[in-house]
C-alpha cells in the first residue's frame, strides 16, 4: 500500500485591514495587526448565521497599533473572557454583545475562539494583558 498524506495544517489568514467573513471562513485562524490603521473584522449577520460556524483570532503584533473590532452587527455574542487581572470583568454575563474589541494594550499571542450555533455566537477570550480586549 501507497503512503496516505493528510492536510493538518491550520487554514491562516492575515487580517490587517477591513474585512467581512464568508459561511466558507469556517474553520479559519485570523492573525489580526492593525498597523495600516484601525481594523473591523464583521461576522456573518444574524440572518445569514450558520450553524457550526468556527474560528480563531490570533492578536499578531505586541500593542496593537491601532483598535480591531470584531462586530456581529446586532447583540447576538455571548462569551466568556479571562484576562492577566484574574478575572472575568469583560465577559457578556449574559448579556450579548455586539462587538469585541482588541485594544492596542493587547499582546501578541492574546485569542478569542468564536463558533456559532445557528442562532448566536459564542466564545472564549484569553488574554495576557488586564482589559485589553473589551466589548460594547
Amino acid at each position: 500500500m501507497g503512503r496516505v498524506f493528510f492536510n493538518t495544517r491550520k487554514n491562516i489568514h492575515k487580517i490587517n485591514a477591513d474585512y467581512t467573513a464568508l459561511a466558507s471562513d469556517s474553520g479559519k485562524t485570523f492573525m489580526l495587526s492593525a498597523t495600516a490603521g484601525t481594523v473591523a473584522f464583521t461576522l456573518l449577520p444574524a440572518a445569514n448565521l450558520v450553524e457550526g460556524w468556527f474560528c480563531k483570532f490570533v492578536v499578531d503584533e505586541n500593542t496593537p497599533s491601532n483598535a480591531i473590532t470584531i462586530g456581529a452587527g446586532s447583540t447576538i455574542i455571548d462569551f466568556v473572557m479571562k484576562d492577566a487581572g484574574g478575572n472575568a470583568s469583560n465577559s457578556s454575563a449574559g448579556t450579548q454583545k455586539t462587538n469585541i474589541i482588541v485594544g492596542a494594550t493587547a499582546t501578541k499571542g492574546d485569542y478569542i475562539n468564536i463558533f456559532c450555533d445557528g442562532t448566536s455566537y459564542y466564545g472564549e477570550v484569553m488574554s495576557a494583558i488586564d482589559d485589553a480586549i473589551t466589548t460594547s
